[in-house]
């Protein structure tokens, strides 16, 4: 039997998936086709059930469940790693109706929790996650919503936190 299996390109996911793709574990007669894309373009053709295994965000799970099956392993989910809002500087959250976002996804947890915790923040747009700081270094965007490897580099980048979403969500 062959199926698709889709994932990105973060650390997490190669790491996760790399005893499969290089053949180090008996997937038992299964085969895969791997696609390997961005978070957000696998949580649209999870909406649309383009392939039969996909690492999809929570965000999207929510709205995919008639169509997937949360597997028991594999999350990005964990204490202390949840998405950060940077900037180039220190920034008032009371105004970020004001502010022009860089966001990893519409669909993705991380504007969930964006959202949730400042759904007056309505300016913004979705650039690819690995992008996302260089757009708000360069004056593109007011700050960035950032996930991954983002999440422990930003600092050495000359960015600053303006609020740790995981930490929000955590309290």
């Amino acid at each position: 039997m062959k199926l698709t299996l889709g994932f990105s390109p973060c650390p997490n996911d190669t790491f996760i998936f790399d005893a499969m793709v290089n053949g180090k574990i008996d997937t038992m007669g299964i085969t895969f086709d791997y696609v390997m894309e961005d978070v957000e373009t696998l949580n649209i053709w999870a909406e649309q059930g383009k392939l039969d295994i996909t690492k999809l965000s929570y965000h999207t799970f929510l709205h995919t469940v008639n169509k997937y099956a949360l597997l028991h392993s594999g999350s990005a989910l964990g204490v202390g790693v949840g998405p950060l809002l940077v900037a180039k500087q220190p920034l008032d959250l009371a105004q970020i109706d004001t502010y022009k976002i860089a966001i990893p996804g519409f669909n993705t947890t991380a504007n969930l929790l964006l959202s949730l915790a400042f759904p007056q923040a309505k300016n913004k747009t979705e650039i690819i996650f690995n992008e996302i700081e260089m757009a708000v270094l360069k004056g593109n965007f007011d700050a960035g919503l950032i996930i991954h490897e983002g999440r422990f580099t930003y600092e050495k980048k000359g960015l600053t936190k303006l609020i740790d979403l995981g930490d929000w969500w955590e309290q």
